[in-house]
């Protein structure tokens, strides 16, 4: 693994834990010290080995945030390389156990479209109840206009 490799797999590991400025901020200290140390005369292969694992690594930075209190980033711990080169994203199980499932746009829509046909309804059905009222009320205040201004 090259450091191109590395910082990217870093980045792409810590994207869920940390947000995005402790991600930026994460992965230019990482950048910074492979290039003090590459400068200070060790390979890059040596700089890369002593770091670990990057996965493990932001698993390790995310951990270290939630203890600080200051994980503002969603229960996306890190990724796990499958034996055929994939990704697969754990999830941290800290709301009671359960998984965390993203809700699909068509329910979203869905649901947002029925909330609107209710309010439109209740809308609707309060004008009716009042229009009766309404309309006998705004026909004499202009009647009254215009048999004043005659």
């Amino acid at each position: 693994m090259d450091r191109i490799e590395f910082i990217e797999r870093l980045q792409r590991a810590l994207a869920g834990g940390v947000n995005s400025s402790q991600v930026a901020e994460n992965v230019r200290y990482y950048q910074e010290y492979i290039d003090v140390e590459i400068r200070k005369g060790r390979s890059e292969e040596e700089v890369l080995t002593s770091l670990g694992d990057p996965r493990l690594l932001a698993k390790s930075i995310i951990e270290a945030n939630k203890r600080a209190g200051v994980n503002e980033g969603t229960n996306w711990n890190y990724d796990e390389e499958t034996a055929d080169g994939a990704y697969e994203t754990r999830q941290d199980r800290a709301f009671g156990g359960e998984k965390m499932v993203r809700m699909p746009t068509w329910l979203l829509l869905l649901i947002v479209g029925v909330v609107a046909i209710l309010i439109i309804g209740v809308i609707f059905s309060v004008i009716s109840f009042i229009a009766p009222i309404l309309i006998p009320v705004l026909i004499i205040v202009l009647i009254v206009n215009y048999v004043k201004s005659r």
